[in-house]
Protein backbone atom coordinates (compact mmCIF):
# COMPACT_ATOMS: atom_id res chain seq x y z
CA UNK A 1 0.00 0.00 0.00
CA UNK A 2 1.49 3.54 -0.60
CA UNK A 3 0.04 7.19 0.37
CA UNK A 4 0.60 10.32 -1.71
CA UNK A 5 2.34 12.84 -0.23
CA UNK A 6 1.96 16.56 -1.55
CA UNK A 7 4.41 19.14 -0.13
CA UNK A 8 3.07 22.88 -0.92
CA UNK A 9 3.37 25.46 -1.67
CA UNK A 10 5.87 23.98 -4.78
CA UNK A 11 3.28 21.42 -5.36
CA UNK A 12 5.12 19.08 -5.70
CA UNK A 13 4.28 15.14 -5.13
CA UNK A 14 5.60 12.03 -4.62
CA UNK A 15 4.42 8.14 -3.46
CA UNK A 16 5.53 6.52 0.27
CA UNK A 17 5.07 2.89 1.10
CA UNK A 18 4.12 2.44 4.74
CA UNK A 19 7.14 1.27 5.93
CA UNK A 20 9.55 4.39 4.70
CA UNK A 21 9.67 7.50 6.03
CA UNK A 22 8.87 10.45 4.01
CA UNK A 23 12.30 11.40 3.65
CA UNK A 24 13.18 8.58 2.30
CA UNK A 25 10.65 7.90 -0.09
CA UNK A 26 11.27 12.26 -1.35
CA UNK A 27 14.80 11.41 -1.92
CA UNK A 28 13.89 8.01 -3.89
CA UNK A 29 11.99 9.69 -5.99
CA UNK A 30 14.18 12.87 -6.38
CA UNK A 31 12.00 15.39 -4.54
CA UNK A 32 14.33 17.34 -2.74
CA UNK A 33 12.96 18.19 0.99
CA UNK A 34 15.53 19.84 3.86
CA UNK A 35 17.43 17.07 5.60
CA UNK A 36 20.82 17.16 7.86
CA UNK A 37 20.99 13.94 10.12
CA UNK A 38 18.46 11.72 9.25
CA UNK A 39 18.29 10.38 12.81
CA UNK A 40 16.30 12.46 14.59
CA UNK A 41 18.31 14.79 16.39
CA UNK A 42 18.63 18.02 14.42
CA UNK A 43 15.54 19.11 13.42
CA UNK A 44 16.67 20.36 10.19
CA UNK A 45 13.79 18.61 8.31
CA UNK A 46 10.73 19.65 10.72
CA UNK A 47 8.26 21.20 8.48
CA UNK A 48 4.65 21.57 9.60
CA UNK A 49 1.62 18.91 8.55
CA UNK A 50 -0.98 20.30 6.89
CA UNK A 51 -3.12 17.25 6.65
CA UNK A 52 -2.99 13.43 7.43
CA UNK A 53 -1.35 11.10 9.58
CA UNK A 54 1.99 10.68 9.95
CA UNK A 55 3.46 8.30 12.97
CA UNK A 56 7.22 9.08 14.04
CA UNK A 57 10.08 7.11 15.51
CA UNK A 58 12.72 7.61 17.95
CA UNK A 59 13.86 11.63 17.84
CA UNK A 60 15.26 13.61 19.95
CA UNK A 61 13.05 16.52 21.78
CA UNK A 62 15.24 19.23 20.93
CA UNK A 63 14.34 18.41 17.39
CA UNK A 64 11.05 18.01 17.68
CA UNK A 65 9.21 18.99 21.28
CA UNK A 66 5.82 17.33 22.33
CA UNK A 67 4.14 20.87 21.54
CA UNK A 68 5.85 21.47 18.35
CA UNK A 69 4.23 17.79 17.67
CA UNK A 70 0.73 18.47 19.15
CA UNK A 71 0.93 21.47 17.04
CA UNK A 72 1.49 19.96 13.62
CA UNK A 73 4.82 19.79 12.79
CA UNK A 74 6.43 16.74 11.72
CA UNK A 75 9.99 15.25 11.18
CA UNK A 76 10.23 13.63 7.61
CA UNK A 77 13.20 11.45 8.70
CA UNK A 78 11.15 9.40 11.20
CA UNK A 79 7.83 10.33 10.54
CA UNK A 80 6.24 7.18 8.28
CA UNK A 81 2.86 8.24 6.58
CA UNK A 82 -0.81 6.35 7.92
CA UNK A 83 -2.94 8.41 5.31
CA UNK A 84 -2.07 10.51 2.29
CA UNK A 85 -0.86 13.75 3.48
CA UNK A 86 0.10 17.56 2.84
CA UNK A 87 3.13 18.90 4.10
CA UNK A 88 4.44 22.50 4.01
CA UNK A 89 7.99 23.03 3.15
CA UNK A 90 9.27 26.36 1.45
CA UNK A 91 12.64 24.76 0.92
CA UNK A 92 11.33 21.83 -1.70
CA UNK A 93 12.88 22.98 -4.73
CA UNK A 94 11.91 22.34 -8.75
CA UNK A 95 15.53 21.82 -9.30
CA UNK A 96 16.27 17.93 -9.92
CA UNK A 97 18.46 16.43 -7.09
CA UNK A 98 21.92 15.00 -7.91
CA UNK A 99 21.76 10.76 -7.93
CA UNK A 100 22.26 9.55 -5.06
CA UNK A 101 25.12 6.71 -5.34
CA UNK A 102 27.15 4.05 -3.87
CA UNK A 103 30.89 3.79 -4.54
CA UNK A 104 34.39 2.28 -3.72
CA UNK A 105 36.69 5.40 -3.32
CA UNK A 106 40.72 5.48 -2.74
CA UNK A 107 42.43 7.47 -0.04
CA UNK A 108 44.63 10.16 -1.76
CA UNK A 109 45.77 11.82 0.88
CA UNK A 110 46.15 12.24 4.60
CA UNK A 111 47.03 15.58 6.10
CA UNK A 112 47.10 17.20 9.19
CA UNK A 113 45.16 20.54 9.47
CA UNK A 114 45.78 20.82 13.55
CA UNK A 115 46.34 18.42 16.15
CA UNK A 116 43.01 16.71 16.22
CA UNK A 117 41.29 17.95 12.08
CA UNK A 118 42.47 15.77 9.36
CA UNK A 119 42.38 16.64 5.37
CA UNK A 120 41.51 13.95 4.06
CA UNK A 121 41.09 13.08 0.14
CA UNK A 122 39.39 10.52 -1.86
CA UNK A 123 39.94 9.92 -5.35
CA UNK A 124 36.42 9.06 -6.90
CA UNK A 125 36.50 6.35 -9.90
CA UNK A 126 37.11 7.80 -12.81
CA UNK A 127 34.41 6.22 -14.82
CA UNK A 128 31.74 7.03 -12.47
CA UNK A 129 30.57 11.12 -12.69
CA UNK A 130 29.28 12.63 -8.74
CA UNK A 131 27.49 15.43 -9.11
CA UNK A 132 27.25 17.38 -5.56
CA UNK A 133 25.98 20.70 -5.01
CA UNK A 134 28.23 22.67 -2.60
CA UNK A 135 27.27 22.30 0.91
CA UNK A 136 26.58 18.59 0.82
CA UNK A 137 27.43 15.52 2.49
CA UNK A 138 28.13 11.68 2.03
CA UNK A 139 28.12 9.21 4.36
CA UNK A 140 31.06 6.46 4.94
CA UNK A 141 29.83 3.15 4.88
CA UNK A 142 31.46 0.97 7.56
CA UNK A 143 32.10 -2.80 7.58
CA UNK A 144 29.53 -3.38 10.93
CA UNK A 145 26.76 -1.85 8.94
CA UNK A 146 27.25 1.84 10.49
CA UNK A 147 27.21 4.99 8.75
CA UNK A 148 29.70 8.41 9.42
CA UNK A 149 28.86 11.31 7.62
CA UNK A 150 30.87 14.04 6.72
CA UNK A 151 30.96 16.69 4.22
CA UNK A 152 32.75 17.77 1.03
CA UNK A 153 34.89 20.92 1.87
CA UNK A 154 35.41 21.70 -2.20
CA UNK A 155 32.97 22.70 -4.60
CA UNK A 156 32.02 20.60 -7.34
CA UNK A 157 33.97 22.16 -10.39
CA UNK A 158 37.46 21.42 -8.47
CA UNK A 159 36.26 17.95 -9.72
CA UNK A 160 37.13 18.89 -13.34
CA UNK A 161 40.88 17.83 -12.94
CA UNK A 162 40.75 14.57 -11.33
CA UNK A 163 37.37 13.46 -9.47
CA UNK A 164 37.53 13.23 -5.79
CA UNK A 165 36.03 15.33 -2.82
CA UNK A 166 37.97 16.46 0.35
CA UNK A 167 36.91 16.24 4.12
CA UNK A 168 37.15 17.51 7.35
CA UNK A 169 37.86 14.66 10.01
CA UNK A 170 37.68 15.64 13.62
CA UNK A 171 39.40 13.54 15.92
CA UNK A 172 36.56 11.98 18.37
CA UNK A 173 38.81 9.56 20.76
CA UNK A 174 37.18 6.35 20.46
CA UNK A 175 35.29 6.68 18.04
CA UNK A 176 34.96 4.07 15.45
CA UNK A 177 35.54 5.94 12.18
CA UNK A 178 38.09 8.28 13.51
CA UNK A 179 40.18 6.30 15.50
CA UNK A 180 40.62 4.65 12.14
CA UNK A 181 41.62 7.83 10.17
CA UNK A 182 44.05 9.31 12.92
CA UNK A 183 45.73 5.46 13.39
CA UNK A 184 45.70 2.80 10.76
CA UNK A 185 43.96 4.79 7.43
CA UNK A 186 47.24 5.28 5.01
CA UNK A 187 47.24 6.33 1.39
CA UNK A 188 45.55 3.68 -1.40
CA UNK A 189 43.14 2.17 1.49
CA UNK A 190 39.76 1.83 -0.34
CA UNK A 191 36.90 2.94 1.34
CA UNK A 192 33.31 3.06 -0.05
CA UNK A 193 30.92 5.90 -0.04
CA UNK A 194 27.21 6.90 -0.45
CA UNK A 195 25.73 10.76 -1.32
CA UNK A 196 25.59 13.01 -1.96
CA UNK A 197 23.03 14.21 0.81
CA UNK A 198 21.77 16.96 2.78
CA UNK A 199 19.77 20.15 1.37
CA UNK A 200 22.35 22.92 2.51
CA UNK A 201 24.00 24.51 -0.29
CA UNK A 202 23.22 28.00 -2.00
CA UNK A 203 20.28 29.19 -3.00
CA UNK A 204 21.06 31.57 -5.68
CA UNK A 205 17.69 33.17 -6.90
CA UNK A 206 18.37 35.40 -4.44
CA UNK A 207 20.31 38.62 -3.98
CA UNK A 208 20.12 38.98 -0.23
CA UNK A 209 23.46 39.69 1.62
CA UNK A 210 24.55 36.44 3.69
CA UNK A 211 26.06 35.10 6.70
CA UNK A 212 27.97 32.34 6.75
CA UNK A 213 28.25 30.99 10.32
CA UNK A 214 30.53 28.21 10.82
CA UNK A 215 32.16 26.17 13.77
CA UNK A 216 35.07 24.18 14.20
CA UNK A 217 34.80 21.91 10.98
CA UNK A 218 31.55 22.46 10.28
CA UNK A 219 33.96 25.01 7.81
CA UNK A 220 34.10 21.86 5.56
CA UNK A 221 30.62 22.92 3.75
CA UNK A 222 31.44 26.67 4.32
CA UNK A 223 34.53 26.04 2.44
CA UNK A 224 32.60 24.52 -0.54
CA UNK A 225 30.48 27.47 -0.70
CA UNK A 226 33.17 30.14 -0.73
CA UNK A 227 34.63 28.13 -3.64
CA UNK A 228 31.54 27.89 -5.44
CA UNK A 229 31.06 31.56 -5.16
CA UNK A 230 34.32 32.69 -6.37
CA UNK A 231 33.70 30.15 -9.57
CA UNK A 232 30.45 30.87 -10.55
CA UNK A 233 31.10 34.56 -10.45
CA UNK A 234 28.74 35.55 -6.96
CA UNK A 235 28.90 38.88 -5.56
CA UNK A 236 26.33 38.92 -3.37
CA UNK A 237 28.09 40.48 -0.36
CA UNK A 238 28.84 37.92 2.42
CA UNK A 239 30.62 37.87 6.19
CA UNK A 240 32.17 34.48 7.23
CA UNK A 241 32.17 34.03 11.17
CA UNK A 242 34.69 31.18 12.42
CA UNK A 243 34.72 30.01 15.91
CA UNK A 244 36.40 27.94 17.60
CA UNK A 245 37.82 27.40 21.50
CA UNK A 246 41.31 27.91 20.39
CA UNK A 247 43.00 29.16 17.64
CA UNK A 248 44.26 26.38 16.38
CA UNK A 249 40.94 25.51 16.20
CA UNK A 250 39.98 27.84 13.18
CA UNK A 251 42.60 25.64 10.99
CA UNK A 252 42.40 27.45 7.63
CA UNK A 253 42.34 30.67 8.65
CA UNK A 254 45.59 31.46 5.85
CA UNK A 255 43.24 29.67 3.32
CA UNK A 256 40.69 32.47 3.97
CA UNK A 257 43.11 35.13 4.05
CA UNK A 258 44.08 34.50 0.28
CA UNK A 259 40.41 34.39 -0.87
CA UNK A 260 39.72 37.88 0.58
CA UNK A 261 42.39 39.49 -2.13
CA UNK A 262 40.07 37.45 -5.21
CA UNK A 263 36.76 38.17 -3.20
CA UNK A 264 35.93 41.94 -2.14
CA UNK A 265 32.29 41.33 -1.35
CA UNK A 266 33.40 38.72 1.22
CA UNK A 267 34.80 39.37 5.00
CA UNK A 268 35.57 37.21 7.44
CA UNK A 269 35.64 37.18 11.02
CA UNK A 270 36.89 34.18 13.57
CA UNK A 271 35.99 33.99 16.69
CA UNK A 272 37.97 32.28 19.63
CA UNK A 273 36.07 31.57 22.98
CA UNK A 274 38.37 29.55 25.09
CA UNK A 275 42.15 31.31 24.34
CA UNK A 276 44.76 30.95 27.20
CA UNK A 277 47.72 33.67 27.50
CA UNK A 278 50.05 31.52 25.58
CA UNK A 279 47.59 32.02 22.05
CA UNK A 280 48.53 35.57 22.56
CA UNK A 281 45.14 35.97 20.98
CA UNK A 282 43.98 39.64 20.38
CA UNK A 283 40.82 39.35 17.94
CA UNK A 284 36.71 38.48 18.84
CA UNK A 285 36.22 36.68 21.26
CA UNK A 286 33.17 34.88 23.13
CA UNK A 287 30.04 32.58 21.36
CA UNK A 288 30.61 32.77 17.43
CA UNK A 289 26.49 33.48 17.04
CA UNK A 290 26.96 36.58 19.53
CA UNK A 291 29.59 37.99 17.72
CA UNK A 292 27.10 38.17 14.48
CA UNK A 293 24.32 39.39 16.50
CA UNK A 294 26.68 42.54 18.20
CA UNK A 295 27.66 43.70 14.32
CA UNK A 296 24.77 43.00 12.61
CA UNK A 297 21.94 43.04 15.17
CA UNK A 298 18.96 43.50 12.37
CA UNK A 299 18.98 40.61 10.11
CA UNK A 300 15.37 40.69 8.59
CA UNK A 301 16.93 41.43 5.40
CA UNK A 302 19.63 38.62 5.48
CA UNK A 303 20.08 34.70 4.78
CA UNK A 304 22.16 33.09 7.07
CA UNK A 305 24.32 29.61 6.39
CA UNK A 306 24.83 27.62 9.57
CA UNK A 307 26.74 24.52 9.97
CA UNK A 308 28.74 23.34 13.16
CA UNK A 309 28.02 21.89 16.59
CA UNK A 310 24.76 21.26 17.37
CA UNK A 311 24.24 23.88 19.92
CA UNK A 312 26.06 26.47 17.96
CA UNK A 313 23.10 25.97 15.14
CA UNK A 314 20.74 25.64 17.66
CA UNK A 315 21.46 28.60 19.66
CA UNK A 316 21.81 31.02 16.14
CA UNK A 317 18.60 29.80 14.99
CA UNK A 318 16.65 30.59 17.51
CA UNK A 319 18.49 34.15 18.52
CA UNK A 320 18.71 35.21 15.05
CA UNK A 321 15.01 34.94 14.68
CA UNK A 322 13.87 36.05 17.90
CA UNK A 323 16.47 39.06 18.32
CA UNK A 324 17.68 40.11 14.59
CA UNK A 325 14.03 39.19 12.83
CA UNK A 326 16.13 36.58 10.45
CA UNK A 327 12.94 35.30 8.54
CA UNK A 328 12.80 31.52 9.46
CA UNK A 329 12.91 30.40 6.24
CA UNK A 330 16.11 32.24 5.47
CA UNK A 331 18.50 30.04 7.71
CA UNK A 332 20.11 27.27 6.10
CA UNK A 333 21.76 24.99 8.60
CA UNK A 334 23.61 21.53 8.65
CA UNK A 335 24.25 20.55 12.27
CA UNK A 336 27.07 17.77 12.69
CA UNK A 337 25.23 15.20 14.96
CA UNK A 338 27.90 12.98 15.92
CA UNK A 339 27.39 9.33 16.79
CA UNK A 340 26.47 9.67 20.36
CA UNK A 341 24.17 12.52 19.35
CA UNK A 342 22.49 9.88 17.89
CA UNK A 343 22.36 7.56 20.46
CA UNK A 344 20.95 9.49 22.45
CA UNK A 345 17.50 9.86 20.25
Amino acid sequence: MTFQITVEPSGRQFSANTDETLLAAGIRQGVGLPYGCKDGACGSCKCKKLSGTVVHGTHQSKALSPEEEAAGFVLTCCGVPHSDVVLESRQVTEAGAHPIKKMPVRVQSLERLSHDVMRLKLQLPAADTFGYHAGQYVDFLLRDGARRSYSMANAPHTQSGAPGIELHIRHMPGGKFTDQVFGTMKEKDILRIEGPFGSFYLREDSAKPMVLLASGTGFAPIKALIEHMHFKGITRPAVLYWGGRRPADVYEDAWILAQLADMPQLRYVPVVSDALPEDQWTGRTGFVHRAVLQDLPDLSGHQVYACGAPIVVDSARADFVKLAGLPEDEFYADSFTSAADQATA
